[in-house]
């Protein structure tokens, strides 16, 4: 199978990686001002990996033009940062052809609700079929251009759903090669709601913040940054986030429980259990707190989540205790931002029912 990439970070290069060695034809895209990793595997013909999957992959072309990264594709991963999803969708407006199925990866809140809108394509439009991930399959790092470590490649406990829903089935026997652990979700608020980076990421950040500046971020992420007492904060977000999902009728599963299930941790806790959770042994901490940590997870996540929540009639103050203190700390007002809300994608005068049937 022809298959496109958009996106050529840790995430976007796993995926044209995983996708090559189970032997299809993989071409990779990134925009000019991100050349480094792009270069480096065009020069290479293809990806290095070590790690959870390793070897080497065959890459058909990596480059910068979308027209040549499109041509006679079937399938198009879009991969990246919540921040890319728009702009990957503007690139192939007016270009995608009937009969392609695209996969936003992870949704990162509303994924494929936002590439359809930048992409020029109705909600129900399904001569492009559009789907999205709860999260993306590998946690990941690109140690330096053209070779990437995988830390996890997930065993089970990523679900996918298509926008309309009637085609989630048939795009899950499409990416079954590479995927068999994929699951079905009912819709795209539940794949939404089941990623758990919002809620993660920011708690520990924020009670981190003085020793990510002052160290530059020299220590482990979750086995030195995950106290009981940040443990709590991060159960806290996740009980708000199951509220949503409640009031809709989405069952959305405790993040130490989808954990377990996808093999990044061993117990069912919000403390110990992602200080020892092997999928996240030897992360390092961001070097900064300008980091996608707060401005995705925050900016694009937790404003997306609070926002539902205020329209189905649930309340989050712990959520949006750490949108405040957020924009405190980054001189940045998030919640006035608005960077993907209910509204800014077309779902915000939707009523519980009407959302419930997305």
């Amino acid at each position: 199978m022809k298959i496109a990439v958009l996106g050529a970070g840790p995430g976007g290069t796993a995926v044209a990686f995983d996708c090559a060695i189970h032997g299809h034809q993989v071409r990779l895209f990134d925009f000019p001002q991100f050349p480094a990793n792009i270069a480096a595997i065009a020069a290479e013909g293809g990806i290095h990996a070590d790690g959870d999957i390793s070897g080497y992959g065959d890459i058909v072309g990596a480059g910068h033009d979308i027209d040549a990264t499109l041509e006679g594709t079937e399938l198009i991963y879009v991969v990246g940062p919540a921040y890319s999803t728009e702009p990957f969708g503007k690139a192939v407006k007016g270009k995608l052809k009937p009969g392609q199925t695209v996969i936003v990866s992870p949704s990162s809140c509303g994924g494929a609700l936002a590439f359809k809108n930048a992409a020029g394509l109705l909600p129900d439009d399904d001569d492009v079929r559009v789907a999205e991930t709860s999260t993306l399959p590998y946690a990941v790092r690109l140690p330096e251009p053209g070779r990437i470590r995988v830390f996890l490649k997930l065993k089970a406990g990523n679900l996918l759903a298509a926008l309309p829903g009637k085609h989630t089935q048939d795009i899950l026997k499409m990416i079954d090669d590479v995927y068999p652990e994929m699951e079905p979700a009912g819709s795209v608020l539940q794949t939404s709601l089941q990623n758990a980076n919002p809620i993660i990421h920011p708690a520990v950040t924020l009670s981190n913040a003085a020793r990510i500046e002052g160290t530059g971020g020299d220590f482990l992420f979750y086995e030195e940054g995950v106290t009981d007492s940040v443990g709590r904060l991060i159960h806290r977000l996740d009980q708000e986030r199951i509220a949503i999902g409640d009031k809709i009728g989405i069952k959305v599963l405790p993040d130490p429980e989808m954990g377990m299930r996808q093999g990044y941790m061993l117990a069912n806790n919000y403390g110990a259990a992602y200080r020892e959770a092997p999928g996240f042994i030897g992360i390092g901490a961001q070097p900064q707190l300008d980091h996608r940590y707060l401005t995705e997870d925050v900016g694009y996540g937790l404003v997306f989540m609070s926002g539902l929540a205020r329209q189905v009639g649930v309340e989050t103050p712990t959520m949006d205790a750490i949108i405040q203190i957020t924009s405190v700390l980054m001189n940045h007002d998030y919640a006035e931002a608005a960077l993907r809300t209910p509204e800014s994608l077309g779902i915000g005068d939707r009523t519980v029912e009407e959302l419930g049937n997305l």
